[in-house]
């Protein structure tokens, strides 16, 4: 699992996209421990802010809640009712969540969460 950002070049800001990569490996095994996480099983979603300044609160929260969508659509939980199966979608959303920030390396964007990762 991974997260992908195309190089920037001065100017190109609308050709900026984010994808979020998560593993339905463990979703898809409902509890079966140690799942293998086959290339196939990967799920990806882009998120594009080239339109966003993030110089702003208004664009950074916007950005993030793109992000955490996006982690959504990646780590489904498909209203699974197995306990174990819902903490491993929890834990894929956030990991996936933590690499988008990673990757974008703006300091208001992780500041943020890291106050929303704290509050929950």
């Amino acid at each position: 699992m991974s997260t992908f950002i195309p190089s920037r070049t001065a100017g190109s800001r609308a050709r900026v996209a984010l994808v979020l990569l998560g593993s339905l490996a463990g979703v898809m095994a409902a509890g079966t421990a140690g799942a293998a996480t086959p290339d196939s099983d990967v799920r990806s979603f882009v998120v594009k802010f080239g339109d966003l300044a993030l110089d702003t609160d208004s664009g950074v929260n916007q950005l993030y809640r793109r992000i955490v969508f996006a982690a959504k659509q990646v780590c489904p939980d498909d209203g699974m009712r197995d306990l174990m199966a819902h903490r491993w979608v929890e834990q894929c959303r956030k990991q996936a969540v933590a690499r988008a920030i990673q990757q974008i390396d703006n300091p208001r964007l992780a500041a943020l969460h890291a106050v929303r990762s704290k509050s929950g």
